[in-house]
């Protein structure tokens, strides 16, 4: 029987009695289990851990620090650094201070980081290196708000760079002197007070500053914990960037539920972390699943012989199965005995590259293609995809893994206490906790975007009979081709991504055109291993994409999207790209969204060549 959403069962009285701020959250789990593990980070080779006592040591040395600076009750403090232990501490630093956090990525532009120092108002900046020093040293006069800046690896001066070590010792001595100073901060802290300003990552204009209560936090973690989703036996794996709201929203769960956390922003150690750290449940944008799917496809496909046919055939098995798992059901009979060999003999060992104990994923932050989360259910790794906003503290929606209830092409059931109705032009509007209380000085902005109660999206979908939610594309991204006919970019570029192994980016354009076309990148490193066996070993990127050899692969993989569009979606012509694009560059943002419109504008000649005749 498949489960609908007034089957789900939750615990209300978790929402209804939640922490007050994150700060109580945070002090309240240090007192429920102050001997368990909280955060795990590497050092060297090794992974080191921190109980929640130990963390709440350097925690409240960084708070005392930052009231010793002069740090008020909801002041900024920005944290301009990768994913790391320090970035959990000096958040959590902030949150028992009564001040408010401003992240930044740390790809950032130093024109962006600027604009964000100063637009937040920031008193403090935490600076990971001598990168994100440089930037704000040379920007200095564009941000005279801050008293100081503390940094993590960087060369401090003593002055107004100092280090985290500086920071910490001034707290210890502020203890000392005034025991109950951080007690008195922490019991001031209302539930409406500003906990976080996130700055959108800005596919359009300057990012804006997105105001998060204590409130919306609180409500996120005690809606996931009362859903039953996770437990305090689970280990999260973190190596999201925490500037971003999905990432923060995971460093919050934990203070709820009280599952332990490894945390390690390197991306290009996530594969060799996974078998180490074994995880149980871990958040993923959805190209790092694309590009494990196309890299496991395309090396078992390179294989050939034995060992790629015993992959298809597992493959096809565990999808069939997949599929009857989609109803509730056990998958029984005869694929019940071959589905049993093709675990032993293919299914088990690609978990066990994920260290064996995953139990879901989740993805979120864009579209993840239903062919990749078809084929990771498929290999026993289920994906729960979800949907949210910065503007609405990371989740709304969410796939639950109970059997029946995560339906692959949606983004699930709404979070308990969160609302949604579909306007009469298809865009979806929010309601509940979560949500922001508006744009950082865009007053204009937030009445817009928050209208009688409501949040405007700016996404379309429709909501299924069984309360799931399917996304459609965003409203402005919607255009009309010369023939009158709608078509939705987004839902086509993701589409692909699941059918080319080694397709990176594909923009789609046709806006008031005849046709569509696209603009195609590939992932360097898939590529060059694909030229390796195609008579061009040691090529660059670009001798390879230009070739005739790679265009007519692409043009292959073009034919197989177009068999599954609408005639007037299909794509008559494209260009493969030089190059793949790039945050540095100003094509995609920070969170690798694509900025459609810079990227069309940039390629606007290439794209007219395409309908000279």
């Amino acid at each position: 029987m498949v489960m609908s959403l007034k089957d789900e069962q939750h615990d209300q009285s978790v929402i209804d009695g939640r922490a007050r701020s994150v700060a109580h959250l945070f002090v309240d789990r240090v007192a429920k289990s102050p001997d368990e593990k909280a955060f795990g980070h590497p050092v060297g080779e090794e992974w080191h851990w921190l109980t929640w006592a130990q963390v709440d040591e350097r925690v409240r040395r960084i708070a005392a620090g930052l009231v010793s600076l002069g740090l008020q009750p909801q002041d900024r403090a920005a944290i301009a650094a990768s994913t790391r232990l320090e970035w959990a501490l000096t958040d959590l630093g902030v949150m028992l201070a009564a001040g408010a956090t401003t992240t930044i990525y740390p790809t950032s532009t130093a024109e962006d980081v600027m604009h964000i120092v100063s637009d937040s108002g920031s008193r403090v900046v935490f600076a990971e290196g001598d990168a994100q020093l440089e930037s704000l040293r040379a920007g200095r006069d564009q941000a005279p708000d801050v008293i100081k800046v503390v940094t993590f690896d960087g060369e401090a001066d003593g002055d107004w760079v100092i280090t985290l070590a500086d920071l910490e010792e001034l707290g210890a001595t502020l203890l000392t002197e005034q025991p109950e100073v951080l007690e008195e901060r922490i019991e001031g802290i209302q539930a409406d007070d500003l906990s976080t300003l996130i700055y959108t990552s800005g596919t359009t204009g300057r990012p804006k500053g997105v105001r998060l209560a204590h409130a919306a936090w609180t409500y996120e973690a005690a809606a996931v914990d009362s859903a039953h989703l996770l437990d305090r036996d689970d280990l999260q794996f973190l190596w999201l960037p925490l500037a971003h709201v999905f990432g923060k929203v995971l460093l919050t769960l934990p203070l709820q539920i009280g599952f332990p956390t490894a945390i390690d922003g390197r991306v290009d150690k996530i594969i060799d972390n996974l078998p180490v750290i074994k995880p149980t449940w871990m958040g993923a944008a959805p190209r790092i699943f694309e590009k494990v799917y196309g890299r496991i496809t395309t090396m078992m496909a390179d294989e050939g012989g034995v060992k790629a046919k015993m992959f298809d055939w597992a493959s096809g098995v565990a999808t069939e199965a997949s599929t009857v798992r989609d109803d509730g059901k056990k998958p029984g009979g005869l694929l019940g005995i071959k589905y049993s060999v093709a675990d032993k003999l293919v299914l088990g060992k690609i978990r066990d590259r994920f260290g064996g104990r995953v139990r879901f994923f989740i993805s979120g932050s864009a579209a993840l293609n239903p062919d990749v989360a078809r084929w990771f259910d498929a290999m026993g790794l289920p994906i729960m995809e979800g949907y949210g906003m910065t503007e609405t503290s990371a989740a709304s929606f969410v796939n639950r893994p109970y059997p029946g209830a995560n339906k692959i092409g949606t983004v699930g059931w709404p979070l308990p206490g969160t609302e949604v109705k579909i306007a009469e032009d298809g865009e979806i509007l929010i309601k509940g906790p979560g949500v922001m209380q508006g744009y950082r000085g865009l007053d204009d902005a937030t009445a817009e975007t928050l209208k009688d109660g409501w949040l405007h999206t700016g996404d379309i979908g429709e909501q299924l009979p069984t309360g799931h939610l399917k996304i459609t594309d965003r409203k402005k991204d919607l255009f009309k081709t010369s023939n009158g006919k709608y078509v939705a970019p987004s839902v086509i570029e993701s589409l692909f991504k699941g059918i080319c192994p080694y397709a990176s980016q594909l923009v789609i354009e046709g806006d008031g055109r005849k046709f569509v076309s696209a603009l195609v990148t590939l992932d360097e490193e898939s590529i060059k291993e694909w030229g390796e066996h195609h008579d061009l070993k040691g090529a660059d990127y670009q001798t390879i994409v230009s070739s005739d050899a790679c265009r007519e692969m692409v043009q292959g993989h073009i034919d197989e999207l177009n068999s599954k569009l609408n005639r007037w979606e299909q794509i008559k012509r494209f260009i493969i790209l030089p190059r793949d694009l790039t945050v540095e560059d100003g094509e995609i943002t920070p969170s690798l969204k694509l900025k459609r419109k810079v990227v069309t504008g940039k390629y606007q000649a290439e794209l007219d060549s395409l309908y000279t005749d």
